[in-house]
């Protein structure tokens, strides 16, 4: 089989966290767009309790089971790959999975409050007037601090690794261009391992209306293709309808930076193709 970006799909959810549809509609979408192999990634549990109902449990046992069963059913026709998105506030480690996802999605004041990076203008403003002395760029160096500590840890894929950006389309927050930003965001992706780690290109952005280019910004980007580090297309897919989402504008981003190939998840270990 000759292989495609589009035949690795593993940055995904399903209603058993915050996702849209069924675990089955989810493999059943990712089996007709032509994937073979097909990663479930629901969100680790955090003691935060907005996340309740939005995260699996910290007893992950029905989970494990339900993409194995999910596995064997589909066992010769597309390789179920069992992940799991781990947040950096998880109470929970990403143990016993074929891959995890190292993401931020909150940054953790000296106040004891969380602040949600990707929940809107509304939680960045109060990040930046609670704890930032008003400075927009305080927040974004809380996060990358944040996103440093996970890449560390060498996970698997590194999540959406700007996503403090999200609602930053036209620089409406602060400006993604500052050298005291752009240091920020460098000094987290050389806390990266590029023999450790996969970069994903990730399009959840796009395919849910937020952005018109996917994660992460071209410099971080080029920055990896420097080190040596290696790529991945994700759809970071919330809906059956978005399982392969933008991966054509993924592709053209990570050649701008200077790749050539990129990688995709299988049972057997990673293997890359042309993008």
């Amino acid at each position: 089989m000759s292989l495609t970006p589009f035949a690795c799909s593993v940055h995904t959810h399903a209603t058993l966290c915050d996702g849209k549809d069924t675990l089955e509609a989810m493999a059943a979408a990712a089996y007709g767009a032509g994937v073979r192999y097909y990663g479930v990634s629901c969100h680790s549990h955090t003691p935060i309790p907005v996340d309740e109902g939005a995260v699996l449990p910290a007893d992950m046992t029905a989970y494990r089971a339900e993409v194995l069963r999910l596995r064997a059913e589909y066992e010769g026709r597309m390789e179920i790959l069992l992940g799991l998105e781990w947040d950096s506030c998880a109470d929970v480690e990403p143990e016993g999975f074929d891959y995890w996802i190292g993401s931020v999605h909150y940054e953790k004041g000296t106040n004891g409050k969380y602040y949600a990076a990707d929940w809107g203008e509304e939680h960045f403003l109060a990040c930046q007037d609670e704890l930032c002395g008003g400075n927009p760029l305080g927040v974004t160096e809380l996060y990358y601090r944040e996103m440093a500590r996970v890449a560390e840890r060498k996970p698997p894929i590194l999540g959406h690794f700007d996503i403090i950006t999200k609602h930053n389309e036209g620089g409406k927050l602060f400006d993604e261009t500052a050298p005291r930003y752009q240091a920020a965001a460098l000094e987290a992706l050389h806390a990266a391992d590029p023999a450790g780690s996969l970069l994903e290109i990730n399009t959840g952005g796009v395919s849910r209306g937020y952005r018109t280019t996917p994660y992460p910004a071209p410099f971080l980007l080029r920055e990896w293709k420097a080190m040596g580090g290696k790529i991945i297309l994700t759809a970071d897919s919330h809906s059956a309808d978005t399982i392969v989402s933008g991966y054509g504008q993924a592709a053209e981003l990570a050649k701008a930076a200077g790749f050539e190939k990129t990688t995709l998840l299988t049972l057997s270990g990673p293997v890359e193709c042309p993008l």
